[in-house]
C-alpha cells in the first residue's frame, strides 16, 4: 500500500521548533502554533459547540518518510492515517493529518482507530500522562496541497502548519495541524 494524502500531492517541508524561531512568526500565527492546550477546546471556546469534524481521509497506510522517522518506523510499517478539516458554520478552521501506528492504537484500546466525526483532541487531552515529545513548524505553498483539498478549503495563500510527536503510554503518534484564514482572523 503507498501513501495517500487527501491534502498533499507530496510531502511538506518541515522545520524544526528552534530557539528564537516563535518570535519570527506573525503573532496570530505564534498564539495557534505554541497553544498547548486542546485545539478542539480552544476553538470551541471561540465558537460554540458547532464546531464540527469532516474526515477527508482515514485507512492504514505506509506513513511520508518524514513522519516515519520522527515516529522511528521501518519503511512498509502501516500507520492509520486520518485527515480532517475541522469547521464551524460552513468556514473552514483547521486542517489535520494524524498518524497513528498500530502500537499506540493497541495502547489507547482502539479508541483512536473508532474516532468517527469525533476530534481526536477530546481523546488524547483525556489521557493524563500525554506528553508533547517534539513540534516541527512549516509554511506549506499552496503548490503542494491536492485540487481536492484545494477545493474544499478555497486555499489561495501559502498555511502555517505545526506538527508534534505525541506520546501515551510511551507510544508515539504524529498530528500535523494547518491554520487557515478564518481561524488565524478569529479564535
Amino acid at each position: 500500500m503507498t501513501t495517500q494524502s487527501f491534502l498533499f500531492n507530496r510531502e511538506p517541508v518541515w522545520q524544526e521548533n528552534r530557539q528564537g524561531l516563535r518570535h519570527k512568526l506573525p503573532e496570530n500565527v505564534q498564539s495557534w502554533i505554541y497553544e498547548s492546550g486542546s485545539l478542539t477546546q480552544r476553538l470551541r471556546d471561540y465558537y460554540g459547540a458547532g464546531v464540527a469534524v469532516k474526515v477527508l481521509l482515514q485507512r492504514w497506510q505506509t506513513p511520508f518518510l518524514s513522519e516515519r522517522r520522527l515516529l522511528n518506523l521501518p519503511e512498509h510499517h502501516y500507520s492509520l492515517t486520518r485527515e480532517v478539516l475541522l469547521y464551524v458554520s460552513g468556514k473552514p478552521l483547521i486542517l489535520a493529518r494524524t498518524i497513528i501506528p498500530a502500537a499506540t492504537v493497541k495502547t489507547a484500546k482502539s479508541n483512536l482507530s473508532r474516532l468517527g466525526n469525533r476530534p481526536l483532541g477530546e481523546i488524547i487531552f483525556s489521557y493524563p500522562k500525554l506528553e508533547r515529545i517534539a513540534m516541527d513548524i512549516a509554511l506549506i505553498n499552496p503548490l503542494i496541497w491536492t485540487q481536492p483539498a484545494l477545493d474544499e478549503v478555497n486555499i489561495k495563500q501559502p498555511l502555517w502548519g505545526r506538527r508534534t510527536v505525541y506520546g501515551i503510554a510511551h507510544q508515539h503518534m504524529l498530528v500535523s495541524e494547518f491554520f487557515l484564514p478564518e481561524v488565524l482572523r478569529g479564535g
